[in-house]
């Protein structure tokens, strides 16, 4: 059989904050989600938005990380594989659900949550002189 490839690539932001638990065998796991947004200009010259979102799972030690440093809003880059689980529900129904299981984790922009990144004043210009701007 050849060899396939399935990689996934996406930067967003996060959705809700990581849940963190651990499986029968103490093994973390944290699941969060991630949208991730792009934007075009129609045909008819009118500019349009679309949103993509993603369930993220991350295991192991990667896991505890993305618990302990992620927060709703914040910007990441997320890289793994995508996944599909099925199950059957009490009723005899099935149901699938599309995961991207992280291998990698990345804080992009600001690394505080957006809880402790409050209000800054931009109106002050001392500071101006410190950019090389």
């Amino acid at each position: 059989m050849s060899r396939g490839l399935n990689k996934v690539m996406i930067i967003g932001h996060l959705g809700r904050d990581p849940e963190m638990r651990y499986t029968p065998s103490g093994r973390p796991v944290t699941s969060f989600s991630v949208v991730t947004s792009r934007s075009w200009t129609s045909v008819e010259g009118e500019r349009r938005e679309e949103e993509e979102w993603f369930n993220v799972v991350a295991w192991g030690a990667l896991a505890e990380i993305c618990k302990s440093h992620l927060a709703k809003g914040q910007q990441v880059y997320i890289e793994g594989r995508l996944q599909t689980r099925g199950w059957e529900d009490d009723h005899g129904k099935k149901h699938y659900r599309t995961e991207l299981v992280a291998n990698e984790m990345i804080l992009l922009g600001d690394r505080r949550s957006p809880a402790e990144m409050g209000h800054y004043d931009t109106t002050d210009s001392s500071d101006d002189e410190d950019y090389a701007f």
